[in-house]
């Protein structure tokens, strides 16, 4: 059987799961009479609501005689430890970029990928039918990139085909008026400018875990390309581990794919990517031989994580009212759960405390495990994402982060003024319809940044950033956030009464009739300092008059916080409570006088935060 195995990869939102679909239409992985809904590659309830891909995916397509693997990846650097992986899978890739936007700094990321693991990249500019696009500039744009990544001189004549996505349409030619329905023209690049996999058929097994998966009747299931030989159920394997040490396993249940579908299969053979179940503890890197007969392939090298934070059981007083899992135990046994099927995730217990380190690839990678549990039924807290610092030959060191902002003109100075602030360094200055600005920044100074950045922009600016490299860390603090905020001093329900006085100080985060409690953190003050309110006054009535007042209270309509804003507003004294039903943010120390006792004891510097 011939077989041809791809990975997509694309910046965020330049139609790479769009494009999927239209090959698996074009491929006949549906039926004629089946109702096809958009993006069916993203089956994850947050993928479809935020339009991103979390988890790559594997699919397969039949198109004249040969079958081709087609794995979705991530475009978001964030779930960047999946797509390294997958280079090792796939002999090609489909580098798909947004004919109007260019390329972007995802574009770099996924490519710097495959470059690395020497893997044919095809381009694909798709979202050719979009008004006053220039293919040119972005075809100069996409050869730079590949200059400055410094790809072989063999893959500058890269070959390219031109899409739209959204309109199931293609073409070889640039002109957008060529364009013709089906992706034919995309398969019939793939059949002929990826290589069959280079694989030996005949000889003993030889199978690299790259992904992970996780199921409760099987366990972790490891996930890879059959590099040598053939395996089949019930066969007794050999792994070699990461340590160098050997596990004999027998395989439980053999997994293909076809079309969206993962199946059961009863053999598989040299070329094909499949997944095994049958060891429980079976990872990344490590390498499924013959019985007896180890021979390992070289070590998968994965980026390690550069964010953590502290998730621990809700200890607020609202604690139980909402969530079905609030024990030490079940969160301890989600987190390490996770960890079983994402090797980028990281989980330490802190000693004698109900409380985990959690690190990731950055705070869309924890946000998105955050929301999952809420979901689920979790009520837990988490402190504010903190960088993780490595010691560099005895110099400590933090990560740094490239950083492109496409931002409306008349936004441009609010922008530098406050990235100024953050310690970061402007690298490239490109103004067009809108400006476009490169920055090299510590990645603490993007803590926080994101709220702040749409609300300077109004919403209309973009903001992307990749992880660069580790440096000397600076001193001082960066990325705190610059203004105190109003905290509850009494438990109970927020009256207008109270909220009309208050509001003056500054805005609200809470609603007349929401329940508060002391600590809970209820809005934003003017100035740079936290203050105590009383949201929960009732005004003493006298006479009947008066105690119709409250109906005619007019207030301001408070800020509602989304979990992602909330995340990023906290300062590190501060705690998200998350529930299913809601989040609320908190100060550590609840009680009003005893957390003033500690701030001044920390501003005098007898306790060093």
């Amino acid at each position: 059987m011939n077989i041809r195995n791809i990975a997509i990869i694309a910046h965020v939102d330049h139609g790479k799961t769009t494009l999927v679909n239209e090959l698996l239409k074009t491929g006949g992985a549906f039926r004629d009479n089946e109702e096809i809904t958009d993006r069916v590659m993203d089956n994850n309830d947050i993928e479809k609501e935020r339009g991103i891909t979390i988890l790559a995916k594997t699919t397969s397509v039949f198109y004249k005689d040969t079958k081709i693997n087609i794995l979705d990846t991530p475009g978001h650097a964030d779930f960047g430890g999946e797509v390294e992986r997958i280079m090792n899978m796939v002999d090609g890739c489909l580098l798909l970029v947004d004919a109007f936007e260019g390329t972007m700094p995802q574009t770099r990321f996924v490519l710097k990928k495959a470059l690395q693991a020497h893997v044919k990249p095809i381009v694909c500019i798709n979202k050719v039918d979009r008004p006053n696009i220039n293919i040119e500039r972005t075809l100069d744009e996409v050869l730079e990139l590949f200059i400055e990544l410094g790809a072989p001189d063999d893959f500058l004549e890269f070959p390219v085909v031109f899409t739209s996505a959204l309109k199931g349409t293609s073409s070889l030619q640039a002109n957008p008026d060529t364009q013709v329905p089906g992706m034919d023209c995309v398969l019939d690049m793939l059949i002929k400018e990826v290589d069959e996999p280079k694989v030996t058929v005949d000889g003993s097994l030889q199978l690299q875990v790259s992904l992970l998966d996780y199921n409760d009747f099987v366990g972790r299931i490891g996930i890879g390309t059959i590099k040598r030989g053939t395996i089949h159920v019930n066969d007794t394997v050999t792994v070699s581990r990461l340590d160098g040490t050997t596990t004999n396993f027998r395989v439980m249940k053999l997994f293909g794919f076809q079309g969206l579908k993962r199946v059961e299969v009863s053999s598989a053979s040299a070329g094909e990517i499949v997944a095994v179940a049958g060891l429980a503890d079976i990872n990344v890197g490590e390498t499924i031989c013959e019985f007896n007969k180890p021979d390992p392939l070289p070590l998968i090298k994965l980026d390690e994580p550069t964010l953590q934070m502290t998730f621990g059981t809700n200890s607020s007083p609202f604690a139980g009212q909402d969530g079905k899992f609030l024990t030490a135990r079940h969160i301890q046994d989600r987190l390490y759960r996770e960890t079983q099927r994402d090797v980028a995730l990281k989980v330490k217990r802190l000693e004698n405390k109900e409380a985990w380190v959690v690190s990731g690839r950055g705070e869309l990678h924890l946000g998105i495990l955050i929301e999952n549990m809420r979901r689920e039924g979790f009520e837990l807290e988490v402190s504010k994402p903190q960088v993780i610092i490595k010691e560099i030959d005895g110099v400590k060191c933090e990560p740094y982060e490239d950083l492109l902002i496409d931002v409306p003109n008349d936004y441009v100075g609010d922008i530098m003024t406050t990235l100024g602030t953050r310690n970061a360094e402007l690298i490239n200055m490109d103004t067009r319809e809108t400006t476009i600005l490169s920055y090299v920044i510590p990645s603490r100074g993007l803590l926080g940044f994101t709220s702040n950045f749409m609300t300077l922009t109004k919403g209309y600016g973009i903001i992307n950033h990749t992880f660069k490299e580790y440096r000397p860390m600076m001193s001082g603090q960066i990325g705190e956030r610059s203004v105190g905020v109003l905290v509850a001093t009494e438990s109970g329900q927020a009256t207008p009464y109270a909220i009309q006085h208050v509001e003056e100080r500054g805005t609200m985060f809470i609603l007349p009739g929401d329940q508060v409690y002391e600590g809970m953190v209820i809005g934003e003050n003017k100035y740079d300092i936290d203050l105590a309110v009383n949201a929960v006054l009732k005004k003493e009535l006298t006479n009947m008059r008066s105690s119709n007042k409250d109906n005619t209270v007019v207030l301001k309509t408070p800020r509602r916080m989304s979990l992602e804003a909330c995340l990023d507003y906290i300062n590190t004294d501060e705690l998200v409570e998350i529930t299913p039903a809601t989040f609320r943010i908190r100060k550590k120390i609840l009680n009003t006088v005893e957390r003033k006792k500690y701030d001044s004891h920390v501003k005098r510097g007898d306790i060093v935060q």
